[in-house]
């Protein structure tokens, strides 16, 4: 597997509204895997392949066309303010859970370049706090950056509106990856995975193929749906991560997903039921190439499929993925046999299509 691109996809900065360094590394890693493709207004970058004959020749006449969707962002800040000592004071782009945010490193993005610093919430250390302070856990408004430097310096480089991200590097472990930015930039791999394997092995398929890398999903599957009522699609398929809770603290009830049991088929979620049809399909041809896969309904959280679902006069849709423990942190896990096993289905699907 390509685990030097999942690095690279991690690693790379960009919160909702700010995804373009995603895709400009995503442009460069899929030259010659599609006949088309454009930027559209909401920065979603759309590649289409178009519906291929045996031995990788353009089909003639209109086919149906499948679109999947991937999206770029992952949860950050936005600054806020900048106050009189030179600390930042942030808004979130996404879904935090403060308690994950103690003591963290942090990469601000400007317009000069990158700054790295610390995130704290405001108030006393241990030494000198009472039990009661302890306990609490603040709000994320409550969180700031300090980058080390004085007041004067960091107004000068420090504007509102300049975004930051966590700061902790991937590790590539013997049986698993971990990373910030796993969610959603898995998808992001997957996508590219599956098209690169559907070329390279010719093989043909009779629909077209568009794929969305999309925007700000992460805020409300804004970038999805604009690029969904653009392709007017007759078969959506959603990449993301699942949640994996096969972790101590959570009944076996709740898990969702299990690392290593294969890819997670998306029954429903709370932003999507999933087609009846396009789910038997997928399991049936999971059986039938011996691909390791898992049914999986998500109580909360939704995905991209969601917004080619309604999009238009509709489609038909399903999620695809991978359990992912610890999601909205920077110690997102995803087992690598649950990755291959996500791309070898979504190829052996796009292929027969």
């Amino acid at each position: 597997m390509n685990i030097d691109l999942m690095r690279r996809l991690c690693e790379v900065p960009g919160i909702p509204g700010r995804e373009e360094r995603v895709r400009a590394l995503i442009e460069k890693e899929i030259k010659g895997l599609f006949d088309e493709t454009r930027v559209d207004a909401m920065g979603s970058l759309i590649a289409t392949r178009k519906a291929r004959a045996a031995g990788g020749r353009k089909r003639s006449g209109t086919a149906k066309k499948i679109l999947v969707a991937a999206h770029m962002d992952e949860i950050g800040f936005y600054v806020r303010h900048v106050d009189d000592r030179g600390f930042l004071w942030l808004n979130p782009a996404g879904g935090f859970d403060p308690r994950n945010l103690f003591s963290r490193r942090v990469l601000v993005i400007t317009e000069g370049g990158d700054l790295e610093g610390v995130l704290n919430p405001g108030g006393k250390p241990i030494h000198i706090s009472s039990d009661a302070e302890r306990s609490k856990v603040p709000g994320t408004e409550e969180f700031f950056v300090d980058l080390g430097r004085d007041a004067a310096d960091v107004k000068k480089r420090v504007q509102i509106g300049d975004y930051l991200v966590m700061h902790e590097p991937f590790l590539d472990l013997p049986q698993c990856v971990v990373s910030k930015a796993i969610d959603n930039r898995f998808a992001c791999w997957l996508a590219i995975e599956s098209i690169r394997s559907l070329v390279r092995s010719k093989a043909p398929h009779a629909c077209d193929i568009v794929v969305a890398f999309t925007t700000q999903e992460e805020v409300g599957l804004r970038g999805a749906s604009v690029a969904a009522n653009a392709a007017g699609a007759d078969i959506g398929i959603g990449l993301d991560v699942n949640l994996a809770c096969d972790t101590p603290g959570v009944p076996d009830t709740q898990r969702v997903t299990k690392q290593g049991d294969g890819a997670a088929i998306m029954v429903q979620d709370s932003s999507m039921i999933s087609d009846v049809t396009l789910v038997r399909e997928f399991c049936t041809l999971a059986k039938k190439k011996r691909i390791p896969h898992q049914r999986a309904i998500l109580p909360r959280g939704g995905q991209d499929g969601a917004a080619i679902q309604r999009a238009g006069q509709g489609a038909r849709c399903i999620a695809l993925g991978a359990g992912t423990r610890y999601i909205h942190t920077v110690t997102e896990m995803a087992d690598k046999r649950d990755l291959k096993a996500a791309r070898d289905l979504l190829t052996a699907y796009l292929a027969g299509a």
